[in-house]
């Protein structure tokens, strides 16, 4: 049998979260993740994520195999690609290629939301 569509409602509250998503807390500071589509729903090209950072926090300090496409949902924050430092707000979108160092710091007193996509992670066998 093919795989079927999958569709993701946000929650009708206003917050960034979605119906029948799974909130991941992924380092000290409370920053969230939640996987929108992935291989679970049959996706085997890509995963699709949103990640959240409280007011003044940041996200993991990271360097990846792999390549990703940001796009900024709401929020501002200070980007550090390898060596340089930038800001990014609503409607910016971040290319990060594969093995650069990179890590978003929220500058406000708001989360900062981004959705962020990656290649599919390999399915251990």
């Amino acid at each position: 049998m093919d795989a079927m569509g999958v569709i993701r409602r946000r929650q009708p509250d206003g917050e960034w979260v979605w119906q029948d998503t799974d909130i991941y807390t992924y380092n000290s500071n409370n920053a969230t993740k939640q996987v929108l589509v992935g291989h679970d729903d049959g996706a085997h090209n890509f995963e699709m994520r949103v990640f959240t950072i409280p007011p003044r926090g940041f996200s993991s300090l990271d360097e990846h195999a792999h390549d990703h496409g940001v796009l900024v949902l709401q929020g501002k924050a200070r980007v550090m690609l390898g060596d340089t430092f930038d800001e990014v707000c609503e409607g910016d979108s971040v290319y990060i290629p594969s093995m650069e160092r990179h890590q978003f710091e929220n500058l406000t007193d708001q989360p900062f939301v981004f959705l962020c996509v990656i290649p599919p992670k390999p399915i251990n066998k």
